[in-house]
């Protein structure tokens, strides 16, 4: 993964789990229930931005050197898992 990247997206990781433990926090104090979910769309926004993150850089470099090879079997499994990780997000 690009160094960029992969700052960019731990970056996220670590903002949506601060906001977790405040939206845990929020709930356990009986705070109101639109603040608590604007937090979790928050987080569900920074999560949704590191999957991106991670996505373009696995199509730019595993998924790219396995399209270039000559081993079908090996371009038929990054491409399936490609559809199973992109359902998953679609969810």
């Amino acid at each position: 993964m690009k160094t960029n990247n992969k700052e960019k997206a731990l970056i996220n990781f670590k903002k949506a789990q601060s906001l977790l433990a405040k939206i845990a926090e929020m709930t356990q104090n009986n705070e109101y229930c639109v603040d608590i979910m604007q937090q979790n769309l928050a987080v569900i926004g920074l999560l949704r931005s590191a999957h991106e993150m991670l996505m373009e850089n696995h199509l730019n470099s595993c998924f790219k050197n396995a399209m270039a090879s000559k081993n079908e079997k090996r371009k038929r499994e990054m491409t399936e898992e490609i559809l199973k990780v992109t359902k998953l997000f679609n969810k």
